[in-house]
């Protein structure tokens, strides 16, 4: 098995490693409609009352292809992408994630550099501000239930101003008494919409109230933050449901993209991007199921991490995305990427998978330093994204000692038809309320899901345990691996003319965005998100980010953060342009 630290990791449910060498096939040309404005409206409506109609999309996505594959004979289904990364000798829980943090913070001169949580820690251990300060500054900010609204509150849907209040005035508290809870101890930080939270209603970015009114404790994630005495300062816009990845929600509104407003945040995690993008909150929590934390943070040039599958705990969550959802968090630096993780990924007694993972901690042996590449998928990317990929990987190389090697992935092109019928499908038979009050983008993607048949959702699973197996066999071969693609081939994705009101019904795009970030999510892998340049934009002002991901073997987040941070340094180090703040960036430790 693989080494961390030196020590041998034991692995509960690992696949078992099998090579699987199949020629890679390009994707025939997508041909799904792309439908906005009043057309989408009645399109929806066809498309889930006439008979037959979703089943036509259906099979024109390419789903049914996966009755073709021959290559799938013998191999058995695999639900659950959960591997376990079991604790080790001398892996007791760590007393304080915040204080046994090293953190390492860039040079108050970088170039573009956002506030970190050292910034607000020592902000408060110096008395210049207080906890409090922070929060009256933000409240105007962020509030959406006010007459003169902020342009920023759109990415977040409810503040609770008196449960605010009360966590700022504690930590001011016990910072004036000098017992603060740790690095964290008044950071302000906010959640994705579809995490429970004690005091708030939870939409999923849609107009349904999924508390029906009751009281709901706090998703575990988010409260191990708050033990830390870090202030939820709310709950953050979304993607209806999460079934996308622009942002786009007509209901709640589009969160602004802060580098460029003319291009959507991304998705599903949206507002969240949007939130630290802007200079609000040094990071949030988001999920992942599909690219939900990595592609909005690579549309706003932020790092963000999806986790093992089952590693943090996502209780209490409902079946929606049951087999491929996870929680992450996004964040400005490599720094706020690390602590913020550490603390979230706590092990959850009550938990089954959540408990078994060996606790988070920094890596401090040698590392093997390995890049992997499957490049005929790696060269489907626009050129200005190889372009500024190839970059960094060559300062990784050249400059921090990596070595690249080619390696190939079986059915890449089915493996995302298989992920997406899954997510979709585990979507549709989650959802309880009536497709009718879904916005007309979801209204299609809802009746589109329900046509999966069994015998085609099996198939998807099968081909989830070969490529689980596949990569098993990589990670075997190449300890320490670290599968590196684009993050989306496309740099940013702009708001087109009309798209706002009704949404938009763009699979193709969709699919696009989605081309690398599926596989970690059907695997269980976990995978990090570094932005690595920019480019101008095709419409509006300001820069486009382009982001570089990192997949590495099951339970490896702390290998992947030492990459993220080596990432970091190309960012600020070797990049002509440093990294780009933008120029509606918030100050909200000004003196």
């Amino acid at each position: 098995m693989s080494t961390d630290n030196g020590a041998p990791v034991r692995f509960l449910n690992y696949p078992t490693p099998t090579p699987r060498e199949i020629p890679y096939n390009a994707p025939p040309p997508r041909n799904n409609p792309v439908v906005k404005g009043v057309a989408l409206h009645y399109l929806a409506n066809v498309v889930a009352t006439v008979p037959g109609v979703a089943y036509l999309l259906w099979r024109n996505a390419g789903f049914a292809s996966l009755r073709n594959l021959e290559e799938l004979d013998g191999v058995d289904p695999r639900y659950d992408p959960t591997v376990i990364s079991l604790p080790r000798p001398g892996d007791e829980r760590i007393e304080s994630y915040t204080n046994a943090v090293n953190l390492r913070v860039l040079p108050k001169d970088a170039k573009g550099r956002f506030y970190t949580v050292a910034d607000f820690h020592d902000a408060y251990k110096s008395g210049v501000l207080t906890p409090t300060d922070v929060v009256e500054r933000l409240l105007p900010l962020i509030r959406r239930d006010i007459a003169q609204r902020s342009p920023l509150s759109t990415a977040f849907m409810e503040s609770n101003v008196e449960l605010i209040m009360q966590a700022a005035e504690a930590s001011t508290k016990r910072w004036k008494q000098g017992t603060p809870l740790g690095m964290l101890d008044g950071v302000p930080f906010a959640v994705k919409d579809d995490l429970e939270v004690k005091g708030y209603k939870r939409y999923i970015g849609t107009r349904h109230d999924y508390t029906e009114g009751k009281e709901v404790e706090t998703s575990w994630c988010a409260r191990k933050v708050e033990e830390e005495g870090a202030i939820l300062v709310g709950k953050l816009t979304m993607h209806e449901l999460g079934m996308d990845v622009s942002g786009n929600n007509p209901i709640w509104g589009c969160p602004k993209n802060p580098l460029n407003d003319s291009y959507y945040p991304g998705g599903s995690s949206g507002g969240a991007a949007s939130a630290v993008a802007s200079g609000l909150i040094p990071f949030a929590i988001g999920s992942d199921g599909g690219g939900s934390v990595r592609i909005p943070s690579n549309f706003c040039g932020l790092y963000g991490l999806k986790t093992s599958h089952g590693r943090v705990s996502v209780a209490p969550m409902p079946d929606a995305g049951k087999s491929v959802t996870v929680r992450g968090p996004l964040a400005s630096s490599m720094a706020d990427l690390e602590i913020s993780y550490r603390v979230l990924a706590q092990p959850d007694p009550s938990n089954i998978s959540s408990s078994q993972f060996s606790p988070p901690r920094a890596v401090t042996g040698p590392r093997n330093k390995i890049l992997g590449i499957c490049k005929p998928w790696f060269d489907r990317a626009d050129p200005p994204v190889q372009e500024a990929c190839e970059s960094a990987l060559q300062y990784l190389q050249s400059e921090l000692g990596y070595k690249v090697v080619d390696i190939s992935i079986p059915l890449l092109h089915h493996g995302q038809l298989a992920h997406a019928m899954t997510i979709m499908a585990e979507g549709a038979s989650a959802h309880k309320t009536s497709i009718y009050d879904l916005t007309p983008a979801n209204k299609v993607l809802m009746s589109v899901a329900r046509q999966t048949p069994a015998t085609d959702f099996l198939l998807g699973q099968r081909v989830r345990n070969m490529l689980m197996e596949h990569l098993a066999h990589l990670f075997q071969a190449y300890p320490g691996l670290v599968i590196v693609t684009p993050t989306t081939p496309n740099a940013g994705w702009p708001i087109g003319d009309g798209d706002l009101a009704y949404g938009i019904s763009d699979a193709n795009t969709q699919l696009k965005n989605m081309e690398y970030v599926w596989l970690s999510n059907f695997c269980g892998l976990p995978c990090i998100q570094l932005p690595v340049g920019y480019v101008n934009g095709v419409k509006g002002t300001g820069k486009v980010p382009i982001g570089l991901s990192g997949q590495a073997e099951w339970g490896s987040e702390d290998a992947l953060i030492e990459f993220g941070f080596d990432g970091e340094k190309w960012l600020n180090e070797g990049y002509a342009g440093g990294k780009v703040r933008p120029g509606g960036w918030v100050d909200v430790l000004k003196r």
